[in-house]
């Protein structure tokens, strides 16, 4: 059973000053100790860090013990505010995002920005909007005192469809906007290893533990006292991340900045549309905010991943993924407090 009273710890509302205590970390340790950067940077296959690799893997974990399949039938009682967020999260947003971060760095923001580190962060700002959010959008709905159960189903549901639709559509709005040759498969295997293989060992984890100790104690016990994982693992990955990184962060300070504004208006953005969306389809408050707030945010962990992968650790797409981590917090605590005042907008007679 949720605690309606459970309010963000401290350690998730704070998760934007810990990111940049991650970076000032990683930046220092790579400046001042560059040989540490060429042993990391040894240990990889086919262009993967293998530290990076684990603990990416390893922090998927948690969050996929959190998608029940049996709640997805469910749905079928309640289709409209899933169906508003795969519309918004796989027919707007990625494309709503690639404009924004296309038009923000070969016309605003030009002059400031060289132009082979303007096409890797429009590439890494890509990879955030085929992404929409898991794990913490649980928490924004908890905040928001909505519907808990249904923003589960949302998540379950879209991570399937990550499956199927973030390696064509990354291979379409890549290829569109960057100069980068970006094979399909890589894209789909980086979503099998860090989607798939998470997913179906949480199933078995999760079918196991219920049938042995039943739901409640799977909730409350299991999942919450390993949850701590996926954040511990997101900022010992930034720390590694920007031992690799620090030369931008040393040489374009200006560049966090510029990064950060398409990605704050795309927030907004994608926000106000499933908002206005929900008031349009009349969906009440429980599920209005979950289904404004999922695609709003974004499932970093992967687009971190994908960027990895496809870029690697010292490339502006990776620093524009984790951008995307340093912005999300104060922003989406903004989109909570907007959401709870007009609550009153989405008490509908006839739901």
């Amino acid at each position: 059973m949720i605690n309606e009273k459970r309010e963000l710890d401290f350690f998730s509302r704070y998760l934007s000053i810990w990111v940049a205590i991650c970076i000032i970390l990683g930046t220092a340790i790579g400046y001042f100790f560059p040989i540490l950067s060429k042993i990391l940077n040894d240990i990889e296959i086919a262009n993967v860090s293998i530290p990076v690799a684990i603990v990416l893997l390893v922090m998927m974990y948690p969050i996929m013990l959190k998608i029940s399949f049996k709640e997805i039938a469910k749905v079928k009682n309640n289709q409209k505010p899933l169906w508003l967020t795969l519309i918004v999260n796989w027919a707007i947003k990625p494309f709503t995002m690639a404009f924004i971060a296309w038009i923000s760095m070969r016309i605003f923001f030009s002059n400031f920005i060289p132009i082979n580190l303007q096409t890797e962060y429009i590439a890494g700002m890509i990879l955030l909007g085929l992404a929409p959010c898991t794990a913490m959008v649980l928490v924004w709905t908890f905040l928001a005192r909505s519907n808990i159960n249904y923003a589960l189903i949302q998540v379950a549901i879209n991570d399937l469809v990550i499956l199927i639709l973030f390696a064509p559509l990354g291979k379409f709005l890549l290829g569109i906007t960057t100069d980068f040759p970006i094979p399909f498969d890589t894209i789909f295997y980086s979503v099998l290893f860090y989607v798939a293989i998470p997913l179906i060992f949480a199933g078995i984890t999760r079918y196991v533990l219920i049938k042995k100790k039943g739901e409640q104690w799977f909730n409350d016990k299991f999942v919450m006292k390993i949850e701590w994982i996926t954040p511990a693992g997101l900022l010992f990955t930034l720390v590694l991340l920007f031992i690799f990184q620090g030369d931008k962060i040393i040489h374009y300070p200006l560049h966090i900045l510029l990064i950060a504004i398409p990605l704050v208006l795309q927030t907004y953005l994608i926000f106000y549309i499933g908002y206005f969306g929900a008031k349009k389809l009349r969906i009440p408050y429980s599920e209005a905010a979950p289904s404004a707030f999922i695609g709003a945010s974004n499932f970093f962990e992967l687009s971190v991943a994908v960027a990895l992968i496809l870029f690697g650790m010292n490339s502006g797409a990776t620093l524009a993924t984790v951008v995307g981590v340093l912005t999300e917090v104060p922003v989406m605590l903004h989109l909570v407090k907007i959401m709870k005042t007009n609550k009153e907008k989405f008490n509908f007679s006839n739901g």
